[in-house]
């Protein structure tokens, strides 16, 4: 175990962030490069050698959080490598991008602020990458059997590795012009570089994986004849049909998903632009939605230079401090969130509902009006007289996907099962009412977090590696119906 006095002798400390006046200015992560490295044996060795590890609980991956945690304490990195690998695919991703259920489940965050397992997790795959330690896994043999992924979000990675590894021939279809779905063009560049997928990537091609870009399941190729051309498909797609608003005034222009704002911006660090085609430079920026698609929308217009930039969320302000009523340990809490993106800052209004928009002679948006909304008998209603309007030159809409895209033809043509939630159906093997026909991720489960998407991924490789072989020794972390621990 790791030191056992160490959550005692040593206080929780996380990654250092550079200044704000210093990166708002560039694209770069907001960390100050190697500053957890001289902190991270202390933190790691805070991990208490607990009775019951609750941290595997709140992980849906099942990552074997004290093992690594003791291995870091040591600093025998390539231990710490393996065992994390063992559970997660793509560590560097997780460690980056996961909200860290894992460290609300703490049981040292019963009465002291948690081990800082998600600094500790990136800290282990960073140092592997640096010694050589992540190496392609080449299968032995192949199994002559073929399978399609369609989506390369984290879902569809994780499922093409791990049947890539077990030696199925893998090819996986992405509608973009590049691999990595969201992690690609919904997650900005200050939150994570892009050469982390980059590299997953060569490691997946030396392994065997195929990629097809720019090809749309649905409308470029129909889902019979991919059907035809693999003996099993794994859709997934994600949760894309984005949430509208629709209220007097959404015609305007200046008015976007936030999933067609962020996408131009990582373009720009790609090279596709030179300046994104809806930039926030000079504008009065509004995001409607308090999640962290939000906050990926407040970051990027900081970066683009906004005149200002309001947040607004429907729901009331969460507390700062856990509930220990409705939200007690070790469930994953809403709490008040101030992100790297909030630090820059902006302001954040919380309990307002817009109602409509106001426009200019030319059709271009320039005022947001919106009232103060309270509970009444269960539901939100406006509060009288609390009307009021904020400028608004660039609004993005943040809040949240309602569901797989049913529009392109993939969901039709392969004749597929929807749940009463609309999601993609599936049994406990992750098949889908068409036999050979899998489905992993956000289009089976319903917007997730990537943890989710990632053991999604690992499970529904079980499901297809047993469909093509009778049997299969791939692990399977979850099952379909398993949800995230709660009251």
């Amino acid at each position: 175990m790791a030191d056992p006095k160490g959550f005692l002798n040593h206080g929780r400390e996380v990654a250092r962030t550079r200044p704000v006046d210093e990166r708002v200015k560039d694209w770069n992560e907001v960390y100050v490069p190697g500053s957890l490295l001289p902190i991270i044996s202390k933190q790691a060795s805070r991990c208490m050698d607990c009775g019951i590890p609750f941290c595997h609980n709140g992980c849906p991956l099942g990552n074997l959080i004290p093992e690594w945690n003791d291995y870091a304490y040591r600093e025998d990195w390539s231990a710490a490598s393996e065992r994390l690998h063992a559970t997660n695919n793509f560590p560097e991703f997780t460690g980056r991008l996961c909200p860290a259920p894992c460290e609300s489940a703490c049981v040292l965050g019963i009465n002291q602020p948690p081990v800082t397992i998600k600094n500790v997790e990136v800290s282990i795959i960073d140092k592997a990458w640096e010694t050589g330690d992540v190496a392609p896994r080449i299968p032995e043999r192949l199994s002559g059997k073929t399978v399609a992924v369609i989506g390369s979000g984290p879902a569809g990675l994780a499922a093409a590795q791990q049947l890539t590894r077990a030696g199925h021939t893998v090819a996986v279809y992405e509608r973009a012009d590049r691999v990595g779905g969201l992690l690609r063009y919904g997650i900005p560049e200050f939150k994570m570089e892009k050469r982390h997928i980059n590299r997953r990537i060569e490691q997946m091609r030396a392994e065997g994986t195929r990629f097809r870009t720019g090809v749309e399941i649905g409308r470029d190729l129909t889902a019979t004849s991919l059907k035809k051309r693999y003996d099993a498909v794994v859709i997934a797609a994600g949760s894309t049909t984005a949430r509208d608003l629709p209220v007097p005034g959404r015609e305007l222009n200046g008015i976007h998903q936030a999933m067609e704002y962020l996408p131009l911006a990582n373009k720009v660090q790609e090279g596709d632009y030179v300046a994104p085609p809806i930039t926030a430079e000079g504008k009065h920026v509004v995001v409607i939605g308090g999640g962290d698609t939000g906050a990926d929308c407040v970051g990027t217009a900081h970066r683009q230079g906004a005149a200002s930039v309001t947040q607004l969320e429907i729901m009331p302000r969460p507390g700062e401090e856990r509930d220990a009523v409705r939200q007690p340990w070790p469930t994953f809490p809403m709490l008040y969130k101030v992100t790297s993106a909030h630090e820059e800052g902006g302001e954040r209004v919380y309990a307002v509902s817009t109602t409509h928009f106001e426009g200019d002679e030319d059709g271009n948006v320039q005022w947001l009006h919106m009232s103060e909304v309270e509970f009444v008998d269960g539901k939100l209603t406006s509060k009288p007289g609390t009307e009021r309007k904020i400028p608004a030159q660039l609004v993005t809409l943040a809040m949240g996907f309602t569901g797989t895209d049913k529009e392109n033809g993939l969901v039709d043509q392969f004749g597929l099962a929807l749940d009463e939630r609309g999601n993609i159906a599936r049994d406990a093997d992750f098949q889908t009412n068409v036999p050979g026909v899998f489905v992993a991720g956000d289009a089976g489960r319903g917007q997730s977090l990537i943890v989710w998407a990632i053991a999604e991924g690992r499970s529904a490789a079980r499901g297809a590696d047993r469909f093509l072989t009778g049997a299969s020794d791939l692990p399977a972390p979850i099952r379909p119906t398993d949800r995230a621990l709660a009251v």
